[in-house]
């Protein structure tokens, strides 16, 4: 299934915090505030995080992913 505009909607934030996000995704794995607001809303609704090793949790190699971008945004 393609995503094409009719699967997208508009979300509405402060200008202050867009240029804020817009700082800190600089230089990071995120090629946009979009793309970074998606992440982390994604990651606020998604059940509790599996651990290693279960079926259906992340990989090694998605966990260092992970790491990285938070290393780059400053929180690790």
């Amino acid at each position: 299934m393609s995503a094409d505009k009719s699967d997208k909607v508009t979300l509405k934030i402060p200008r202050p915090l867009y240029n804020r996000l817009r700082e800190l995704v600089r230089g990071t794995g995120f090629n946009s505030v979009t793309e970074f607001a998606v992440f982390v809303l994604r990651d606020v609704v998604s059940p509790p995080a599996k651990t290693i090793g279960d079926d259906e949790g992340l990989t090694r190699e998605e966990i260092e992913a992970v790491r990285a971008r938070l290393r780059k945004l400053g929180y690790l």
